[in-house]
């Protein structure tokens, strides 16, 4: 009986409070997500901890972190919200022009610099009233969690082995190709393999501790290794650092091209044979036959393969 007596004091959006108190970790971030005031904020917060009868966001130094019992709220509250966006569209169809859900994606910035603007684009003129969260593809991305619990709709990368366990639609494929100054010595003379081996090489910074990019696995095994200098966590920047250099980007066709167009650089064939980069789009059995998903990921292969007829 008490638990039904707790269960009727929950609403729907008090889950969202919960939800957006714990992951921004601070009450005036989650007043400004949710549009609220933040006396409503924290008003709210005193009822869920009432309910919890734990603090469930406590402070830490400067700033604030959830407690143990907050940490395992977070899945099923983003699970309960997500299924009550679909609850009733999926039902009626997907109308992009009348639809008021919030899409989530999490991509690489690897993909084409034009691609993730006219996305957005397409997607706020054929469905203006939705919502839109770009993520990052970072160290502490777990994407496989966020797929599964719903945070993230759709994943958007390459890989040379993507995970088997998701779902997948390929995008594009890419040649693999050197990115350098345009008064790069190799410009002019040309490279062998040992010389762009030794060369000074510029890299994104690996998504976590040991890990190696799409490059450099192909290179493992070959039982190479290229000689990285530099590594940049912001992968738009490294064109304009290799533009004023000697470093050497080796990456996708597409990508480089863009750049060529406004910076003075220069694009040259590797001495290694790489296979090609294949993009990617990820999503979860979970949304596999949602409406709204589905579209979606119609919209992400339109505009990839838009680009790539450029």
């Amino acid at each position: 009986m008490r638990d039904q007596a707790l269960f009727d004091k929950i609403d729907l959006h008090l889950i969202r409070v919960l939800h957006t108190v714990l992951t921004e970790r601070s009450v005036s971030r989650a007043a400004l997500r949710l549009g609220m005031h933040q006396p409503a904020v924290s008003a709210a917060l005193r009822r869920l901890r009432e309910l919890a009868g734990d603090p469930l966001l406590v402070r830490s130094g400067a700033g604030m972190v959830p407690t143990d019992a907050g940490l395992r709220m977070v899945g099923p509250a983003s699970s309960i919200l997500r299924g009550a966006e679909v609850l009733f569209s999926d039902a009626r169809g997907f109308d992009p022009q009348t639809a008021t859900q919030t899409f989530r994606l999490a991509a690489s910035d690897y993909l084409d610099p034009r691609f993730l603007p006219q996305l957005v684009a397409q997607l706020k003129a054929q469905a203006p009233l939705t919502r839109i969260e770009i993520h990052p593809l970072s160290a502490d991305s777990n994407y496989h969690l966020h797929l599964a619990q719903g945070e993230i709709d759709v994943v958007i990368g390459n890989w040379l082995r993507p995970p088997g366990e998701l779902h997948r639609g390929e995008l594009f494929a890419d040649d693999v190709v050197c990115l350098v100054a345009r008064d790069h010595p190799a410009v002019r003379r040309g490279w062998t393999e040992p010389d762009w081996l030794e060369a000074e090489h510029i890299a994104p910074t690996p998504t976590h501790p040991g890990a190696l990019g799409v490059i450099d696995e192909h290179l493992a095994v070959l039982g190479l290794g290229r000689n990285i200098t530099a590594r940049c966590a912001h992968f738009g920047l490294i064109p304009a650092i290799v533009a004023s250099s000697l470093l050497v980007l080796t990456t996708g066709r597409q990508f480089c091209e863009r750049y060529v167009e406004r910076l003075p650089l220069k694009i040259l064939d590797c001495p290694i044979a790489f296979p090609q980069l294949t993009y990617y789009q990820l999503w979860h059995e979970r949304s596999h036959a949602s409406a709204a998903a589905k579209w979606l990921r119609a919209r992400i292969r339109a505009v990839a393969q838009s680009l790539r007829a450029e």
